[in-house]
């Protein structure tokens, strides 16, 4: 079962590459049908590559460790 806690632990081992570059990556929501929302602060908020760190980074790592997850979706 996906929770808040399991998605949290993996987004603890993402923060540290985020926040080198003054960003960081919070938990939105996790909607009932295994799309998870997060939400992108700091620099990586409003940063031209942040669809490629969305996809490449933060929802490769969560799918990789969470297989119940459909898609990783950007909420502001």
């Amino acid at each position: 079962m996906l929770t808040p806690e399991a998605i949290e632990e993996t987004l603890r081992r993402i923060r540290p590459y985020l926040q080198v570059d003054g960003g960081d990556v919070e938990l939105a929501s996790i909607r009932e049908d295994n799309i998870v929302e997060i939400r992108l602060l700091g620099s990586c908020a409003h940063c031209p590559m942040s669809l490629m760190t969305l996809r490449a980074g933060i929802e490769r790592a969560l799918m990789l460790e969470h297989e119940e997850i459909r898609r990783i979706e950007q909420v502001r």
